[in-house]
């Protein structure tokens, strides 16, 4: 069984990759023995799940899900039109800062420019996806990469930039200190060609600490 750049994890390919990722590693197999399978978090690939993660952006999940309800509410039927008609102002007042309502609309002026397509991101190989979301202003590695994860299921997309990673890392490896992202990005390179199941090990870890 190897990864695959279109395949999508599902919750047999997940559990037969984190098998993988045990034998070879032996504090991610403790993670697993700890924490059990990390589960699939699964997104729709679509409008609404990138402008969800650009919310994400340097916040707290739990600060981003009560900003995403209050976005939800004025834009309860999601389109591009229906987004670019929710103004600047209703968008701040719901939590947005002043960068991500230009993000947001943003993402939505691309989708009507027919240079966003979601349906055809499905289809694109994990790097033409990366180099096609990085175009639009506001998604940087990070976004693109958690994108690809949670929406598009792809199994060796190692989101780049990410906080949680790296104290999860500190945590799990017992480091002195939360590593760098560049030393991070290194140490995911032996968990080709499942990053993004590695990615899930370390995440579901980090949260579980934090809710015992």
């Amino acid at each position: 069984m190897t990864g695959s750049s279109l395949q999508r994890l599902d919750e047999h390919s997940l559990a037969a990759a984190c098998e993988k990722l045990a034998a070879v590693d032996p504090v991610l197999s403790a993670l697993l023995d700890k924490n059990g399978t990390p589960p699939l978090w699964q997104r729709d690939a679509n409008l609404r799940s990138l402008v969800y993660i650009v919310i994400e952006q340097k916040i707290s999940l739990s600060s981003a899900k009560a900003v995403m309800r209050r976005v939800d509410t004025l834009c309860p039927v999601w389109s591009a039109d229906a987004l670019l008609a929710v103004s600047a102002e209703e968008l701040r007042a719901a939590g947005l800062s002043t960068s991500k309502v230009a993000y947001c609309h943003g993402i939505a002026q691309a989708v009507n420019k027919g240079s966003l397509n979601f349906e055809q991101l499905n289809a694109l190989p994990d790097n033409d996806v990366m180099s096609a979301l990085l175009k639009i202003r506001g998604i940087g590695p990070w976004t693109a990469g958690v994108y690809l994860v949670m929406a598009l299921g792809r199994p060796d997309i190692w989101p780049s930039g990410d906080r949680a990673l790296a104290v999860g890392v500190q945590e799990a490896w017992q480091l002195t200190e939360v590593p760098d992202y560049p030393a991070l990005d290194k140490l995911a390179i032996a968990w080709q060609p499942w990053r993004a199941v590695a990615a899930r090990i370390i995440w579901h870890a980090y949260l579980s600490q934090r809710t015992r």
